[in-house]
């Protein structure tokens, strides 16, 4: 019973490193909990919850009052961003905030929206401080348009959603057409459902600014805040959002952060900000007749682009002839024609197995490697050595006389200390050796992929499987999945594998009637890993997918928090990202079962083989053809080799995953990019003058394949001529 209950212990060993891992992991995550932890929050509740289907605040009228506004950032407390600041918004007005950069306009929105507490004073709206309203309800009135328009990498038609959770089709349209958006959707491939790509990378910015209004409007907000919204965006681009947000503007609350001052010069009331605080306001007439005043300095130096504007009229009449073409060229583009322009990355055929690929990644560690071999062939000795020794023992306490008991079992004791003390030195290399290889492995992997990243061209990128978040799931997860095939945990499946050939061979030597019964459970554990590997390949490759989608959530949602707080979506991506995880134990439930049966099928071979064992056994005895002390050898043996055989199978899974893991990597290793950053070949650059030629260039978008971006593009520029490319969005 002891040596049994130490035989249980003994599979603590293989997982003993994942227990351990865990536990690291798990104190910067119940570091976070700690952080923000509150015993009434409830989970399940929050995944209910649904802002959209929450009482709007329906009274709002749209007064916004600025009372002696101070406020430093948390990141910059001894600099005062907004210092005693006085500004008054009336409702269905248009007021602008202009300035400097850092004077304070972009804060007050910031403090608008609750992002942020003032230090001292107070934000009215309707003549009520902003702290009385429920926080997500009163966002939920507040229409935002930044000048970095911020989308998510879902589609058009699900950023707009995002807006409003419950709207629907009939109200998602009518506001992508009051932000003139509507026209260049309809033209793309898949209309509403074209994907975006990750931040809206798929888009041009004028694009983008029309989505991120049209997502504004959808709520009909009763407060329209604009944030430089038109700044980043050219002449063209600018006009087409600008008379959207003419549109917008009216009969609702309106304050506008411009940089450009000829988009606010219909503004009822303008706000010149410095320092944090008031130095001019009222009209835009008035503060222009102010002779040396600062909005009057400031409309002067942006004066030339008036004439900008009287060109814009021209450019705009070749406009719609120019969409013309592109859907001409967009429609007339075959599947064909973009499968021959576009002609992807190839993956060269793997000729070499995953594992002999990463024994040689870890050749630099060849002598840890050949020191942990050894030591794993010479620890497959354990189970025949303690077997023999085993059986010497039980034929000594049954044969031996009284004096002669004593010393020969004393012998056979310290025989044991002796085994025992030699495997615990062999067990020290394997588990060091192999420990070292395998970080060293894993640490090789991941500088290789991360090189490998940095040398594909900016397409690749551009795919959503290839977004910062799934390489981010590569680089780390995946990594860490293969140390179960090189770490540690390769010492004890070597070992497992040794002491199950070795044990078999010498059984085969004893007696082979008795081995054969042996071979039997031992083939169908052999089958049952095999099948267990295959999968835990299965799963890991399947929850990679998920997870990869899960990370690109994340990393959005992280990285664009005021977004998500502005648009009050924090729930909907919870639920989002809680159905991802779901997904993969809805997938992972069968494998699990399939597991969980081979699994009892380890526990339940061992009697059946005892049992079939000892009955073969007494036959044998009966006929004089076995004695006694060959029958608890040949029954220790196959009894080590089968425990050693099934730790290696309750290991299967994660052999699966570090398949693979090693097949995800293998497969970016041998991607050849279409652009390769990192080849030497071609003609080094001699002489170089800087003359350039377009000789017939066409092009189209790897993830856009049937809009044609470049047709024959013929052009051509001389050694130090400056040129200019001007042209719709």
């Amino acid at each position: 019973m002891f040596a049994q209950a130490l035989g249980y212990l003994n599979y603590i060993g293989p997982f003993f490193q994942s227990i351990l891992e865990a536990q690291g992991a798990a104190v910067s995550v119940f570091q976070l909990i700690d952080e923000v932890y509150d015993e009434n929050l409830n989970e399940r509740k929050i995944l209910e919850e649904n802002i959209s289907d929450e009482k709007s605040i329906s009274n709002i009228n749209g007064d916004i009052e600025f009372d002696n506004i101070s406020f430093s950032y948390p990141s910059r407390e001894n600099a005062t961003a907004l210092n005693n600041l006085k500004v008054v918004a009336r409702a269905n007005q248009t007021t602008a905030l202009v300035g400097s950069s850092g004077c304070g306009k972009s804060t007050c929105v910031s403090l608008l929206l609750r992002y942020y507490e003032p230090s001292s004073g107070r934000i009215m709206v309707d003549g009520q401080s902003i702290t009385n309203y429920k926080i997500k309800q009163f966002r939920q009135n507040i229409g935002v348009v930044s000048q970095e328009p911020i989308l998510f990498g879902i589609s058009i038609y699900e950023n707009i959603r995002y807006g409003k959770l419950n709207a629907t089709r009939a109200e998602i349209e009518p506001a992508a057409e009051q932000a003139n958006a509507h026209k260049f959707i309809m033209k793309l491939p898949k209309k509403y459902e074209t994907l975006v790509g990750e931040r809206g990378i798929q888009l041009s910015g004028g694009e983008k600014q029309r989505i991120a209004l049209a997502r504004a409007l959808v709520k009909q907000p009763s407060i329209l805040l604009l944030d430089e919204a038109t700044s980043a965006l050219d002449n063209v681009s600018e006009k087409i959002v600008q008379e959207a947000l003419d549109r917008a503007c009216k009969n609702r609350t309106t304050i506008i952060i411009a940089h450009r001052l000829t988009t606010i010069q219909n503004a009822d009331y303008i706000y010149v900000l410095d320092g944090g605080s008031v130095i001019e306001e009222g009209t835009h007439d008035t503060l222009l007749a102010k002779e040396g005043g600062r909005y009057q300095t400031m409309v002067k130096m942006q004066q030339s682009e008036k004439t900008i504007d009287t060109q814009d009229e021209l450019i705009n009449m070749r406009k719609a002839a120019d969409e013309d073409e592109e859907q001409i060229c967009t429609s007339l583009l075959s599947e064909s024609e973009a499968t021959d322009i576009n002609q992807g990355a190839s993956i060269s055929t793997r000729k070499k197995s995953v594992f002999l690929r990463l024994l040689k990644m870890n050749s630099p560690e060849w002598m840890f490697i050949l020191i942990g071999c050894l030591a794993c062939l010479l620890g497959g000795l354990r189970g025949p050595l303690f077997s023999i020794l085993f059986a010497k023992i039980i034929n000594e306490f049954n044969d031996c006389k009284y004096t002669d008991i004593r010393r020969r079992v004393l012998i056979t004791s310290g025989l044991f200390i002796i085994t025992g003390a030699l495997f615990m030195i062999l067990h020290f290399f394997q588990f060091v050796t192999f420990g070292i290889a395998g970080a060293k492995l894993v640490s090789r992997i991941r500088s290789k992929a991360f090189a490998c990243f940095l040398r594909q061209e900016v397409a690749y990128f551009d795919r959503p499987e290839n977004s910062s978040g799934a390489i981010c799931n590569q680089l780390s997860s995946n990594a860490a999945a293969i140390e179960n095939m090189a770490g540690t945990r390769l010492g004890v499946i070597c070992e497992g594998l040794s002491m199950s050939a070795v044990g078999f061979l010498l059984g085969l030597f004893y007696n082979w009637q008795l081995t054969i019964i042996i071979a039997i459970p031992l083939i169908i554990l052999i089958i049952a890993t095999i099948i267990d590997i295959r999968l835990g390949s299965w799963l890991q490759t399947q929850a990679d997918l998920i997870y990869s989608q899960a990370s690109t959530l994340a990393v959005e949602v992280i990285t664009n928090m005021r977004t998500v707080k502005q648009l009050s979506i924090e729930n909907e991506v919870l639920r989002q990202y809680s159905n991802l995880l779901d997904q993969v134990l809805k997938k992972s439930w069968i494998p699990e079962v399939m597991s969980a049966t081979m699994f009892g099928l380890f526990w339940i071979l061992n009697p059946l083989t005892l049992g079939l064992l000892y009955w073969r056994a007494l036959i044998l005895v009966e006929k004089n053809e076995l004695d006694m002390n060959d029958v608890v050898m040949i029954s220790a043996f196959g009894m080590f080799a089968l425990e050693s055989l099934k730790v290696v199978g309750m290991l299967g899974k994660r052999i699966g995953a570090s398949f693979a893991a090693a097949h995800a990597f293998f497969d970016l290793f041998d991607r050849i990019p279409t652009i390769d950053n990192g080849s030497n070949k071609g003609q080094k650059l001699t002489n170089f003058s800087g003359g350039t030629e377009f000789n017939q260039i066409k092009f189209i978008y790897p993830t856009r394949p049937t809009v044609l971006v470049l047709n024959k593009l013929q052009l051509s520029i001389k050694s130090g001529q400056r040129i200019a490319l001007v042209g719709n969005v």
